[in-house]
This record gives structure tokens, C-alpha cells and sequence, in this order.
């Protein structure tokens, strides 16, 4: 006699685990009802892919409640090498009689529009470009957190605008600028001499990307500072890609999502028109969703 579990329907779970929020759905194999089910990710993530893998399972066991879990498609901030992705698929899959496969969550968005394969560009509280032209090689572009790199992310277009209004006052400029005078204002700025100092004290790229709302509104009111900024934001993002494809990602699609992205329509215009000069023969796509559905594609590629 079956059992009331090897009745029930086998799902196949999408997981996008983010900086943030992990997002987990299920979906049925019959076509019923998708279910979705949102955590901190640093509710259960500790960076060790072991205890990672128990404590995502374990996630998972949650939302199936009892069905069997056929397929699990995994994209995983903080995954940026092929080697990483491997260690944190084996980990799992070591765990359970599902089909596993992990990648980069960046990879998630090509995914979600039908380009397996093809470049994607993460342009939110941080930046990076991936695309994995064969299942064991992954190319990675950015991603080197806010100080260095990330660049046209949030925080960095904090950063630039810091720098561009530093060299604004060295040459004689005043703080009715409007990007001066934003950026004084959001970052709270005691004294115009403490600009470097006060972005200094921020310790993450959340702390500083939030403060990215302040050069898109200087860019509106007119300011040519802060739309030289959000411009040359754009046209990095746009490198990130066109180093991929010098690298032999062999694409002709570019994905870009993110929250910056998305919510700017200034820096899509940027990175598109970066794109038309350094890789004209990638088209751009604007990925307005959500990057779980990238990890459920995944997850039926696996099967």
C-alpha cells in the first residue's frame, strides 16, 4: 500500500538566495500552484557549505511539506567561481535524491528569459557580470565589493559622486551645486572638509548604496555632475559585459536586473548606449522580474 507522501505530486524548487532574502518556490509537477516562501538569508546562511546545505534543505522540507522534491535550481549570491558553485552543489546534493545544480544568482536572470548561457549584469547594492559559456567554465566580470569596483552598482555610484563633488569643491565650486549639495545632505555631512571622512565611517554597501537616491534625484534637477556619474556608471556596467565577450563568453544576449537597474531608468539608458559602443552585437534586455524564476528554469534543466 502507497504511503500519503508518495501520492502527493514531486516538485521541482527554484531557490534564489540573495545578500538580503532568500525566495524558495515550489512547483508541482501537475502544474497546480506554485508556492513561494521568504527568509533573511542571515536567518540560516553561515558561509560554510556544509551547514549551508543543511539549513537550506531543511528550508526546502518546509515548503514541499511532504511531497517529494524532484529538482532543486539554486542561484546563490556570493558564489563567483565555477569551484564555489561546485562545493556548495555537492554539498547539497550529497544531502538529498534530488537533481541539484547551483550557480550565480547573476545567472538566474538570462535563465528567467529563456538565454541559457548568456551574460548576466547585476546592477543593484552591488555589481557584477557572469555567464558560464560551458556547464564547468563560468567568467566573471566585477564583483569586487563597493571600496574597488562594483562599479554603476549603488554604492559605487555613491562613491563617484563623493569623488566628483570633492574634485567639484578643489576647483573652486560651492555647495549650491545640486549633487553637492544632495550628497551633503543625505550623507549628513557636518562640514564640507569631512565629505571623505563621513562616507568612510559607512561599513557595508547597503550603508552606502542607500544614499544612491540622492544623485539620480541631483541628475533630474539638472545637475551635470551627478548625470556624468550616473553616465559613466552606465558605460562600466556596459565593460563588464563587453569583458566577457572579449574573454570568449561567445554570447549575444545581455541580461541586467538588479534594483538600480531597474528603478533608474537613467542608468538603463547608460548602460544601453555603453553597450551600442563597446559590444554592439549584444542585445541588451531590462530583467523586471523575479530572479527566482531563473532558479525554477534551472531546476527543470536539471531534470
Amino acid at each position: 500500500m502507497s504511503s500519503p507522501h508518495s501520492l502527493l505530486t514531486p516538485l521541482s524548487i527554484g531557490i534564489d538566495i540573495g545578500g538580503t532574502k532568500t525566495h524558495l518556490r515550489a512547483l508541482p509537477d501537475d502544474g497546480g500552484a506554485e508556492r513561494d516562501l521568504i527568509v533573511a538569508s542571515a536567518s540560516w546562511r553561515r558561509r560554510d557549505w556544509n551547514e549551508d546545505a543543511e539549513a537550506l534543505l531543511g528550508l526546502v522540507g518546509q515548503l514541499a511539506g511532504g511531497a517529494p522534491v524532484a529538482a532543486i535550481g539554486i542561484g546563490a549570491h556570493g558564489c563567483d567561481d565555477a569551484e564555489e558553485c561546485k562545493a556548495f552543489e555537492s554539498a547539497v546534493a550529497a544531502r538529498t535524491g534530488a537533481r541539484v545544480a547551483v550557480v550565480n544568482d547573476a545567472e538566474l536572470m538570462p535563465l528567467a528569459l529563456g538565454f541559457p548561457g548568456q551574460i548576466g549584469v547585476v546592477a543593484g547594492t552591488g555589481s557584477i557580470a557572469v555567464c558560464r559559456p560551458a556547464p564547468d567554465r563560468m567568467l566573471v566580470a566585477g564583483g569586487w565589493g563597493w571600496i574597488v569596483g562594483d562599479e554603476g552598482s549603488a554604492a559605487a555610484l555613491v562613491r563617484q559622486a563623493v569623488r566628483a563633488v570633492a574634485l567639484h569643491f578643489d576647483r573652486g565650486g560651492d555647495a549650491t551645486e545640486p549633487l553637492a549639495a544632495a550628497i551633503l545632505a543625505s550623507l549628513e555631512v557636518k562640514a564640507v572638509p569631512r565629505l571623505g571622512s563621513t562616507l568612510g565611517q559607512l561599513r557595508t554597501a547597503a550603508e552606502v548604496g542607500v544614499h544612491a537616491v540622492a544623485v539620480f534625484a541631483a541628475a533630474e534637477r539638472g545637475s551635470r555632475l551627478a548625470q556624468a556619474v550616473i553616465r559613466e556608471g552606465g558605460q562600466m556596467l556596459a565593460e563588464l559585459a563587453a569583458l566577457l565577450d572579449r574573454r570568449g563568453a561567445g554570447a549575444s544576449h545581455v541580461v541586467a536586473g538588479g534594483s538600480v537597474i531597474v528603478e533608474q531608468p537613467s542608468l538603463w539608458a547608460a548602460f544601453v548606449a555603453g553597450l551600442g559602443e563597446t559590444a554592439p552585437h549584444l542585445t541588451a534586455h531590462l530583467f523586471t522580474g523575479k530572479p527566482v524564476e531563473g532558479a525554477c528554469a534551472l531546476a527543470r534543466l536539471s531534470r
